[in-house]
């Protein structure tokens, strides 16, 4: 006779990106040792296959693309699952603004943790009276590099590189240029060609994009000292 089936929870979540309402479940045990076997690895095609095989497996909202969830969306998914199927805090290691030395741990309630949006955020930047240049948030990819495995190449050509892929179309009143028609070569041409005012209007964009966000407070035993600690981005999180 076989085993009996054990019920897994569901639990809904409001996608930070678009307000719909998705269900999801918790991690099973063969889905954590995926996932902790491609963190192990630090390889970065492993682990966005990892992440992205769990998401779609404890995502079971139809019509949910894990591909094509903004950054800041898949952090917060991400973050809520391993919540429901670890534990509802997180004890991260905090070091002390005020010395910049002393460590102290904190306890964080998965359900605090909210993604912050800036009213300045656009995804549409005006190039000139006529020319608009529409943005899309960093892949699955990207996301994985910058919270697993962070590259240590901080050059223009890295970051030109990482602007290029989020390009998703330029247009004015009559006509569009998509960037999936343009290569990698040429997106960046393009965008060498613009001056300084509006590439930093596109930087902007980054700058100001959602972001999942939380603000402790930290006493540092040695100085007496309170103070406010801002922890962004999903890897902040992993204590």
């Amino acid at each position: 006779m076989p085993l009996p089936k054990i019920a897994t929870p569901t639990y809904e979540l409001v996608l930070p990106s678009t307000g719909k309402t998705i269900k999801y479940r918790p991690f099973l045990v063969k889905e954590e040792k995926i996932l902790i076997l491609a963190l192990e690895s630090e390889d970065t095609k492993q682990i966005t296959n990892a992440i992205k095989t769990t998401l779609k497996s404890c995502i079971s909202t139809r019509g949910v693309k894990v591909e094509d969830l903004p950054t800041f969306d898949i952090e917060f998914v991400f973050l809520n699952i391993r919540g429901k199927s670890v534990g509802e805090s997180i004890d991260v290691l905090v070091t002390c603004p005020d010395d910049n030395e002393t460590q102290v741990e904190h306890k964080i309630y998965i359900d605090e943790i909210k993604v912050q949006k800036s009213e300045e955020h656009t995804p549409d930047i005006k190039l000139d009276p006529t020319l608009t240049l529409r943005m899309k948030y960093p892949s699955l990819t990207q996301f994985v590099e910058n919270n697993f495995n962070p590259s240590t190449d901080d050059t223009l050509d890295a970051s030109m590189g990482i602007i290029a892929s989020c390009i998703d179309v330029v247009y004015n009143e009559d006509e569009s240029w998509a960037a999936a028609d343009c290569t990698k070569k040429e997106l960046n041409e393009w965008l060498e060609t613009l001056n300084t005012s509006q590439f930093k209007e596109i930087e902007k964009f980054f700058e100001t994009m959602p972001k999942l966000s939380h603000t402790i407070k930290v006493y540092n035993p040695n100085t007496k000292v309170e103070s406010d600690v801002v922890l962004e981005g999903l890897a902040s999180f992993f204590g």
